[in-house]
C-alpha cells in the first residue's frame, strides 16, 4: 500500500479540509537528527511544531531536552503546563509577559529570555520593577553568526543581534552582572546561512556551488569567532548553556568543542524547503488535504482552499507543494488561491469531485496557524487526534 493509500484509508470518515502527521516519518525524522547530533542534545524549536500534545510526544524520545520558544506570552504558557528549561531565542517587548515572568519563581526557574543590547536590559528591568515578589530573570545572549566577507561587501545570514566580537559579547555580559536581579545564563549564535539554505537546489547547479562555498567558509570562520565569543563571555558569567545550529547544520555544529547543544524543530516535519540538503533526507511528515471541489478541463481540478503560503521572501518556493498524486503543479497564473486552486497535470485526469490532493507546506509549523487539529496516522489508522496551538485558542503570532 503506498503513502497516498494509506492516508487516504486513515483519513476516510475526516472531511477536508484537514492536517495530518504521519507518526513514522516523525520518528524516522526524530532518530536521524539525534544521530546527527551525535550525543549533543537536541532543544526543540517549538515554531517548527507548535503543538503542546506534539512538543511533549518529542521531548519524551531519547535525544531530545529544552524548548526553543518563540515568544515570551507562550513559554508561560508552556511552563504553566509543566514544560521545563524554556529558552526564548527571541527579544521580547511585551511588557505585561515580563512583568508575569518576574512574579511568577518557577517560570523564572524555567525560562531563559534572549537579549543583544544594553536597550534590552533597560527595557527588561523597566518591565520587571512593578513585580512583587520580583524573581531573577534568566538571560541569553544572541551573537551575530552570519557571514560577512570583503570588508563588508558580502554577508549571508540573517539581520539580527549587533553583538558579533568577543569583546561586545564579554562588555554586554558584564553589564548584566552589573544589574541586579538579572543574570546571564546562556549564549546562541544561529547559522542561518549555514542551517536554513539548502546547497542541492534542484537545477541550479552554480547556485549550488556558491551556496557550498559560501558554506564551508562561513562554518570555518564561525568555528574559531564563536569559540573566542564563548570563552570571552565564560569569563565574565558561568554560562549553563551555548547553543547553535539547527536542522540543516546539525552535524556541523556539533563537531564545535564552545556548543553544548543545537536546535532543531523543521527536521521533525521535513516541509518541503528541506529537500534541498546533500548531508541528510528525511520524511515528509506534516501534511494536509484539499478536496477536489471542480474539474475544469480534463487536465485540471480544483481544490477547496489551499493558499497557505510560508513567511520569508515572497516566491514560488514559499508556496505549498501538491504532493499526492504526484504529478500535479499549479496553474501559473493563479497559483494557491485564497478560497479555490487549480491544479493541472495529468494526474488531474484520474481524480473525481471528492477526491483528496494532499500537499507538504513549504515551511515547518507554520501550517498549524491555519488548522486547530493534527490526526496522527501510523500505518493506515489514526491513533490520535490532538489539537494545535490554535486548536488550544493559542496564537502568540
Amino acid at each position: 500500500m503506498d503513502d497516498r493509500q494509506r492516508y487516504d484509508r486513515a483519513t476516510a470518515a475526516l472531511e477536508p479540509p484537514f492536517a495530518a502527521v504521519d507518526l513514522a516519518a516523525l520518528r524516522a525524522n526524530a532518530a536521524d537528527l539525534v544521530r546527527r547530533a551525535a550525543g549533543k542534545p537536541i532543544r526543540v524549536a517549538s515554531k517548527s511544531v507548535r503543538s503542546r500534545p506534539l512538543l511533549e510526544r518529542i521531548l519524551a524520545m531519547d535525544g531530545f531536552r529544552g524548548v526553543m520558544a518563540y515568544t515570551l506570552p507562550e513559554a508561560l504558557w508552556l511552563a504553566s503546563h509543566g514544560f521545563t528549561d524554556i529558552l526564548v531565542a527571541y527579544p521580547t517587548a511585551d511588557r505585561h509577559a515580563l512583568a508575569a515572568l518576574a512574579g511568577d519563581a518557577r517560570a523564572a526557574r524555567e525560562i531563559t529570555v534572549t537579549v543583544d543590547s544594553p536597550a534590552h536590559l533597560d527595557f527588561v528591568e523597566a518591565a520587571v520593577a512593578g513585580a512583587h515578589p520580583r524573581s531573577e530573570i534568566r538571560l541569553c545572549l544572541d551573537i551575530d553568526a552570519s557571514y560577512v566577507a570583503f570588508g563588508g561587501r558580502f554577508r549571508a545570514g540573517v539581520l539580527r543581534s549587533p553583538v558579533r566580537e568577543p569583546e561586545e559579547a564579554a562588555d554586554l555580559a558584564a553589564a548584566v552582572a552589573k544589574r541586579p536581579g538579572l543574570r546571564l545564563t546562556g549564549l546562541m549564535a544561529y547559522e542561518a546561512q549555514i542551517a536554513g539554505v539548502g546547497d542541492d537546489p534542484p537545477g541550479r547547479t552554480l547556485y549550488a556551488r556558491a551556496v557550498r562555498l559560501m558554506q564551508a567558509r562561513s562554518a570555518r570562520e564561525l568555528v574559531l569567532r564563536r569559540g573566542r565569543v564563548v570563552n570571552a563571555v565564560r569569563r565574565v558569567a558561568d554560562l549553563e548553556f551555548v547553543n547553535g545550529g539547527g536542522t540543516g547544520s546539525i552535524e556541523r555544529t556539533v563537531r564545535e568543542k564552545a556548543v553544548t547543544e543545537v536546535a532543531a524543530g523543521s527536521g521533525f516535519f521535513h516541509p518541503r524547503l528541506f529537500d534541498f540538503y546533500r548531508r541528510f533526507t528525511g520524511r515528509p511528515a506534516a501534511l494536509f488535504a484539499l478536496p477536489v471541489v471542480r474539474r475544469p478541463a480534463p487536465d485540471t481540478v480544483t481544490v477547496l482552499g489551499g493558499g497557505y503560503p510560508a513567511s520569508g521572501a515572497a516566491g514560488p518556493s514559499r508556496l505549498p507543494q501538491p504532493y499526492l498524486p504526484a504529478g500535479l503543479r499549479y496553474a501559473p497564473d493563479e497559483g494557491a488561491g485564497e478560497v479555490q486552486t487549480p491544479l493541472i497535470g495529468q494526474a488531474a485526469e484520474d481524480l473525481r469531485i471528492g477526491d483528496r490532493v494532499w500537499f507538504r507546506h513549504a515551511k515547518a509549523g507554520e501550517l498549524c496557524e491555519r488548522f486547530d487539529t493534527l490526526h496522527l496516522i501510523d500505518g493506515d489508522t489514526i491513533v490520535e487526534s490532538i489539537p494545535t496551538y490554535r486548536g488550544e485558542a493559542q496564537t502568540f503570532l
